[in-house]
């Protein structure tokens, strides 16, 4: 009978489910925990709601843990996790941190203007990096002073700042996305093939879709390649919650409770981005089975459009005087519902040290 419900666990899917009341959280304040940053600190900046702080994922078929940060750090004894991305990346990151510092901190080893991070909890043998590749493979700056000029991708080309160092790891958590609606050039073979957003008429005009399908599958082909032997998780797309414009627009994201899933469909350019993200994951996946590579699903974006009340909005920083600022509506607030990715990230690291477990248990009893 354990057994059975055990299996039964095993087979369900933790990211088709609704937001409940969850009137313990949060389990930190932007006062307990240093690693919030201040575009991300929203109750510092004002923020008057607390009802966004109030609510857990319940999957349809089974419950979901609440991250338990002793618990967590015994499954990660030993271990090591990288996570590649941008922003979003890096604010998972700093979540995991402030949960975890209800238990203890970490070493902070790189320099405060580093984009690339790496935390040590030495007395749990567990390190933490964090790899900047928004684009995931190799990009140059059209200009080397300014980050805000178009980029130039190129598309078959491994970004070696991280694809070089991932044999290192236990598990990766790669993800990316937003960035790809920037001015951007497009290289492949070393030859300028198109652009996205540029002024010139002479070059093929080509759409953020393609590029996001070809850094996926570069980036995947690169982990196939190191021969990685670890847990590779796709952390899918986490859509923005702009309403009444886009970002520049005076687009903003007011609402203070997550929707019910009958409310909202995923469409436009956030449901093509996670159809792109599904079937890389899909070819991935059957490439690296040849030499026993792992690719594994971690799904957000079903949990995250629910949450419109997640975002940082104006509360990112304090009002100024003759000056505007866009609303935020992509990064998430620390504390908020970005901190249930580690509730994921908890039970799909015990599936695989399960999973892994009984594969050894079934090798012994085979010999």
């Amino acid at each position: 009978m354990v057994r059975s419900k055990l299996l039964d666990e095993e087979k369900c899917d933790l990211f088709s489910g609704e937001w409940v009341p969850n009137p313990d959280g949060p389990y930190y304040t932007n006062d307990s925990c240093n690693a919030i940053q201040e575009h991300q600190n929203c109750l510092k900046f004002g923020r008057p709601d607390r009802e966004f702080l109030k609510w857990r994922w319940k999957p349809d078929d089974c419950e979901l843990p609440v991250f338990d940060p002793t618990r967590f750090l015994e499954l990660v004894r030993g271990k090591s996790i990288a996570f590649v991305g941008d922003s979003v990346a890096r604010n998972h990151m700093q979540s995991l941190i402030c949960l975890l510092s209800r238990v203890t901190y970490p070493v902070d080893l790189s320099g405060p203007l580093d984009q690339n991070k790496r935390y040590e909890y030495r007395e749990h043998d567990f390190n933490i990096s964090m790899f900047w590749a928004p684009y995931l493979v190799k990009t140059r700056k059209t200009d080397p002073n300014d980050d805000k000029q178009p980029f130039n991708l190129y598309l078959d080309e491994f970004d070696e700042h991280w694809t070089t160092k991932i044999t290192l790891f236990d598990y990766v958590i790669i993800s990316a996305g937003h960035w790809f609606f920037r001015p951007t050039y497009f290289y492949l073979n070393n030859r300028l093939i198109g652009c996205l957003y540029c002024p010139e008429s002479n070059i093929n005009h080509l759409t953020s879709y393609f590029s996001y399908r070809r850094a996926f599958r570069t980036a995947f082909r690169a982990i196939n390649a190191a021969n990685f032997n670890g847990v590779t998780f796709l952390r899918t797309y986490a859509p923005s919650h702009f309403e009444g414009g886009p970002w520049d627009k005076g687009g903003d994201c007011v609402r203070t409770r997550p929707f019910k899933r009958n409310e909202v469909v995923l469409e436009d350019y956030s449901l093509e981005m996670y159809l792109i993200q599904l079937e890389e994951l899909r070819i991935a996946q059957k490439a690296g089975r040849r030499n026993g590579e792992k690719f594994r699903l971690f799904d957000a974006t079903r949990a995250m459009l629910l949450r419109p009340d997640g975002h940082p909005s104006k509360y990112g920083h304090w009002p100024m005087a003759n000056q505007t600022f866009a609303n935020d509506c992509v990064h998430w607030c620390l504390p908020g519902p970005i901190d249930s990715w580690n509730d994921f990230l908890q039970e799909l690291l015990r599936r695989e040290i399960e999973e892994s477990k009984n594969r050894k248990l079934e090798d012994i009893v085979l010999r």
